[in-house]
């Protein structure tokens, strides 16, 4: 074995112990949560030095809160809402992008550097504003008035605008020249072509929609309403911060989240790969 190639083995070892270090320091607070949600009533989950391991571990958290609390209602409006926000903004932010990225008309460039310039905005400057509308429009206690804020987003009209302009133009012109409409090209040539992109806006709008507390807590008085987020936090007031039951709750609510992502995480790579950087 050469230097230079021992040298490198090394190098590796040491890229990849890093790289598993970073992987467990971000992977602890999810493992700690899990760890308090199997911990039985009898563990002191604030002992010193904490133990990761419950030395009694038991399910009997989670059919507790369950039971105690409606969260069947709050899976089934969490998942209403989250699949609605997806559809519609995949709907509106590939309509919107699509001749941004296609269509030669005055002014595309400052327009879609106006939408763009809009990511910086923090959403708590334009709560207010969406509040009010929201009140007007007569959406509050309705699923709609918790979708209304997500309808579309200028991080996804980037990301499909980027996606359609690496679509090759030989496709777009054979099918003008098969006689296919501008909605037609859009609807079964474009977003068949990035299919990836979709899927990967649809998980980051699915995760942002699912995880959300703030608007929700504003928009919505109706507890027949309430989403996992605000089921939650009503769990810490019901058990008094009773940890281990509110762990239990949080997991149930991550756990789609996950889910999902472990299926569907390979487009994200093909859309980083294949059209997120081409301009």
């Amino acid at each position: 074995m050469t230097w230079t190639t021992q040298k490198s083995r090394w190098q590796m070892v040491a890229i990849y112990g890093l790289l598993s270090a970073i992987a467990i320091i971000t992977l602890f607070p999810l493992l700690w949560l899990i760890s308090t949600a199997l911990k039985s009533p009898t563990e002191n989950i604030l002992q010193s030095p904490p133990q990761l391991l419950p030395s009694q571990p038991t399910v009997e958290n989670f059919p507790k809160v369950w039971q105690a609390l409606p969260f069947g209602r709050y899976l089934y409006n969490s998942t209403l809402v989250a699949a609605l926000t997806v559809g519609l903004n995949l709907l509106f932010c590939s309509l919107a992008a699509y001749p941004l990225a296609r269509l030669s008309f005055p002014g595309r460039q400052g327009i879609f550097i106006a939408i763009v310039s809009t990511i910086m905005i923090p959403f708590q400057i334009v709560m207010i504003p969406l509040y009010i509308l929201t009140v007007q429009l007569g959406l509050t206690n309705s699923y709609l008035g918790m979708i209304f804020p997500s309808l579309a987003s200028a991080f996804g009209i980037f990301l499909l605008r980027q996606a359609f302009m690496s679509v090759p133009k030989e496709i777009e012109e054979a099918a003008r020249m098969d006689g296919s409409s501008e909605l037609g090209l859009w609807w079964h040539i474009m977003l068949p072509a990035v299919r990836p992109a979709l899927i990967t806006l649809a998980i980051f709008v699915f995760i942002g929609s699912w995880s959300d507390f703030l608007w929700p807590l504003i928009v919505i008085q109706d507890e027949n309403l309430y989403t996992l987020p605000l089921g939650v936090a009503k769990l810490a007031g019901t058990f008094s911060l009773d940890w281990r039951l509110v762990a239990a709750g949080s997991v149930i609510a991550i756990a789609p989240v996950l889910l999902l992502f472990l299926v569907l995480q390979r487009y994200i790579v093909a859309t980083d790969t294949s059209s997120g950087v081409k301009g």
